[in-house]
């Protein structure tokens, strides 16, 4: 009977402990070297285990309103992740090393955050992140604690507000476009003056260039092309009809003998 006894006390004192875990054990109150992983034997009513898991935990780290340096009201929610890398620190400094890292990590995202503006919420969420994670670690850092990441998920800003983002972001997209518009001005301002240049050298260019306007117009047969004639060509059409006519009016400005009968 004792014997059966005993093998069921021996039996209940053994605790297996996966890889990733790790025993801290008290004997009577006092602290033991740390046990584990594999098969541990415990002192029935002498000793106490407590697990320890060392994997990465994911804190998510309930919504937080705040607000900005320019006084504008937001809601972030973020994530940690963290793990144990002092099991024996993790138990006897700390009475709940998951609810303190909690605490710590929504008092420093308000903090952090709100000393940021909202440009700085929506644009360097990579530096913020770093800076979370820095001042967090160095706060569970006693504890045994290791922060390995702390990530911005999402920033909530007010309805009226995105309504005068995007009314900014819309300026600055008309903005834009009249600089690079104004821009295109310029530049085809310089090439015309450039071209009117070359062309200015040489009349024939001019012409050549005046003849390849007038193809290119008449090439859409709805197209109506006036085609001027050069003043050049019209003056000596214009002084033999002048010479003409003052050969018929004569020396006195008359017409000349009438053709018609009497």
């Amino acid at each position: 009977m004792s014997a059966a006894v005993a093998a069921v006390v021996t039996v209940a004192s053994m605790r297996v402990l996966r890889e990733y875990q790790r025993a801290v054990v008290f004997r009577l109150g006092r602290l033991l070297p740390l046990r584990g992983p594999g098969l541990i034997g415990l002192i029935p009513l002498a000793e106490r285990m407590v697990r320890v898991d060392l994997r990465t935990v994911t804190l998510t780290i309930p919504p937080q309103e705040l607000i900005s340096r320019d006084n504008v009201p937001v809601r972030v929610n973020a994530v940690a992740y963290f793990r144990v890398v002092d099991p024996i620190k993790a138990i006897t400094e700390v009475e709940n090393y998951g609810v303190a890292t909690s605490q710590i990590a929504q008092t420093t995202l308000r903090s952090v955050l709100g000393r940021a503006d909202l440009d700085t919420l929506l644009a360097e969420r990579d530096r913020l992140n770093v800076d979370l994670r820095k001042i967090i670690d160095e706060q569970t850092e006693p504890w045994g604690i290791k922060v390995t990441t702390v990530e911005i998920k999402d920033v909530e800003i007010p309805e009226p507000m995105q309504r005068a983002i995007a009314r900014q972001a819309e300026a600055e997209r008309e903005r834009r476009a009249k600089v690079i518009n104004s821009q295109g001005e310029a530049q085809a301002a310089e090439n015309l003056y450039d071209a009117a240049q070359t062309l200015g050298r040489s009349p024939t260019a001019i012409q050549l260039r005046y003849l390849q306007t007038l193809v290119e117009i008449g090439g859409d047969q709805r197209s109506t092309v006036v085609f001027p004639m050069p003043l050049d060509l019209a003056q000596p059409i214009l002084a033999a009809l002048g010479a003409q006519r003052a050969e018929r009016q004569g020396p006195t400005g008359d017409l000349g003998p009438s053709t018609q009968g009497p």
